[in-house]
């Protein structure tokens, strides 16, 4: 495909693409502003539902309040106080409560649960009533919903009960309520294009009877079905959108609120109800006029298009092949320069980039070859210059002794050749340390216990711990049973648990706690070893996994080093906090998986062949 065509495929979907952009935010924006305004509308309807509730409650607990306190309550309540009281005798006076204080329902309830008077269901006069007892006294609670039983059904009511104390420890209770169905959301004043339901969610399932509202029939009540259902099993506030045809102006969006009672059961449902007929209108006429504004400048981007390509095509191609000159290694690769206008400037950039690329590719290799050599000079001869002094004394002790006695002489010949061995070997040691550090093995992976691995490479330096005559060190693990295993290489995580110990026992020459911690953590498995020395600076901690740095006078700097490419290769990471004066936290984080093959589980090798804290200690920092 051309540039030309790539450009005018570009232009046009750019064009395209910023139209679609422009409707797409329109129409978000409206959306959102529509849902906020019908968010604000169901809150204001919600909160008027919940004031409504608060006072037909409050008036309701002053209408059986009025019971309670009435001269009749109390001498009902002294005369049921008497032994063998005929309770009888006061089964009609719920009727009276209810007609003179304009009740749906009236209850009395002796102070031993039994039941005196019912308005709803006087059949059920005589039976016990434990819920009421359950509460010595009522007189400060609030309005409840609850379930009532009619002799033809059930009806859901606003409940107060109250307590008439006339008689100590002889409390006589008045259960007062009004029904709660259609004739309670007459009160709400509703917006344009919002209306109202409540469910009573008195049965098992749904009972489309059970919806009231008004413009609510049979067939668009069995459409609230599901909602009911998934709030019977989850009694929560959700918000569902109802197509009552296949146009989606017809849709409506409904927030359903639990209403429960005083035990959390849901007793029923406030459905509050908003008409999507304007957003869905006016979202077709937005996108309407985006698809015309679309094609007008389509059209446009066409013509224009065209016009762009044949004036920076040529100039173009000579531009991407002298990047391909480059990028082959030219870099005295240059270009024609036609014009002053944009491409003729680009042109102009792009002679005086290849001619800096040039100049300073090559000031760059010189400046890394001979930083490398100096860091490495300079570390072998840091390194090599401690083995160096003592051999070149011996030798010239040597070259002393030639005027000895041939008795003499070889008492310093054995004595310098053993110096000039050990001296050599240090020498080899030096130069091994480098070696393991430019080629640390691959990991070989297998399933592995961490805390295993842990507790091994902690057992080689227990008898160093307790020491005779050495500070004492005392461990103490919080290791994590069962940890779940990890792909590793458990020779690589040995030596690299030691390398941490040993750094910790050196941090600690006065003595002090060894703290190792494991744990699962977001997925990883974490290991921490911490310790009570003398901590490091924050500089110091920023430069401690840097090669060839150490804070010991002895160190190489290579151990944290060694211990970061260890982690670097199971794809972990390690950190380090400190503070001085309080100790150091080193942190390790491994993957509980690893790409690729995994190897059968070797055998552990041998004590005897596992490093020991003498060869650590030459490579820890």
């Amino acid at each position: 495909m051309s540039f030309r065509t790539k450009l005018l495929l570009v232009v046009l979907l750019t064009i395209f693409a910023s139209v679609s952009v422009v409707a797409y935010a329109v129409t978000y924006y409206t959306r959102s502003s529509f849902e906020a305004m019908d968010a604000q509308r169901t809150e204001a309807l919600v909160a008027q539902f919940k004031k409504e509730f608060v006072q037909s409650g409050a008036e309701l607990s002053h209408q059986v309040k009025n019971i309670s306190d009435a001269g009749v309550t109390d001498r009902m309540a002294i005369d049921l106080s008497h032994a063998n009281a005929d309770a009888s005798l006061y089964a009609r006076d719920a009727f009276g409560a209810a007609q003179e204080h304009g009740l749906n329902y009236v209850e009395m309830v002796n102070s031993d649960g039994i039941l005196i008077s019912s308005v709803q269901n006087p059949s059920r006069v005589g039976q016990r009533v434990d819920w009421v007892t359950s509460v010595k006294n009522w007189n400060d609670t609030d309005a409840f919903l609850k379930k009532e039983e009619l002799p033809d059904g059930v009806a859901l009511s606003l409940t107060v009960v109250r307590t008439n104390d006339t008689v100590a420890d002889k409390s006589l209770y008045i259960i007062g309520g009004q029904r709660v169905d259609q004739n309670f959301l007459a009160s709400l004043v509703l917006p344009a294009g919002m209306r109202a339901l409540i469910y009573t969610n008195l049965d098992q399932g749904f009972v489309s009877r059970s919806l009231l509202g008004e413009k609510i029939d049979s067939d668009q009540a069995e459409r609230f079905a599901p909602l009911v259902e998934q709030l019977q099993k989850q009694p929560q506030p959700l918000v569902r959108t109802i197509e009552w045809s296949n146009d989606p102006v017809d849709a409506e969006t409904f927030h359903a609120i639990p209403l429960t009672g005083r035990n959390n059961e849901l007793l029923g449902i406030f459905f509050v109800g908003s008409a999507r007929r304007e957003l869905v209108q006016l979202t077709r006429e937005i996108l309407k006029s985006a698809g015309a504004v679309a094609a007008a400048a389509l059209l446009v981007g066409l013509i224009v298009s065209f016009w762009i390509s044949a004036r920076i095509t040529r100039p173009v191609e000579k531009l991407a092949e002298g990047a391909r000159e480059v990028a082959i290694g030219r870099w005295d690769t240059r270009i024609e320069v036609r014009g002053s206008d944009e491409v003729g400037q680009l042109a102009i950039a792009f002679n005086d980039m290849t001619r800096t690329l040039a100049s300073q590719k090559e000031r760059l290799l010189q400046t890394e070859r001979v930083a490398a050599w100096r860091e490495l000079a300079r570390r072998l001869a840091h390194e090599l210059r401690h083995p160096l002094f003592p051999m070149q004394i011996t030798i010239e002790n040597l070259q002393k002794a030639r005027r000895l006695d041939a008795k003499q002489f070889l008492e310093v010949f054995n004595e310098s050749t053993a110096t000039l061995k050990a001296e050599l070997a240090n020498l080899n040691t030096i130069v091994s340390r480098f070696s393991d550090f430019s080629k640390m093995p691959a990991p070989k992976f297998v399933r592995v216990n961490v805390n295993e691995v842990l507790r091994n490479a902690v057992r080689l330096f227990e008898p160093q711990f307790n020491a005779v005559g050495k500070p004492t060190i005392t461990q103490e693990p919080f290791l994590t049973e069962p940890l779940p295993e990890i792909d590793a290489d458990p020779d690589l995580l040995h030596r690299a648990f030691q390398n941490l110990v040993l750094n910790a026992m050196d941090a600690m020459p006065a003595g002090g706690m060894l703290t190792l911690r494991t744990a699962e953590h977001d997925g990883n498995v974490r290991i921490e070893v911490a310790d009570t020395g003398k901590g490091l600076t924050p500089e110091e901690c920023s430069r401690l996994f840097t090669p060839y740095y150490t804070t010991k006078q002895m160190g190489t700097g290579l151990g944290l080093a060694i211990i970061q490419s260890v982690v670097s290769d199971h794809h972990g990471s390690i950190s380090v906090t400190s503070e001085e004066g309080r100790g150091t936290t080193f942190r390790i984080d491994l993957p509980q998986r690893q790409a690729g093959p995994r190897v059968k589980p070797r055998e552990p090798a041998p004590e005897s062949k596992k490093d020991t804290p003498s060869t650590l200690a030459a490579a820890s920092d």
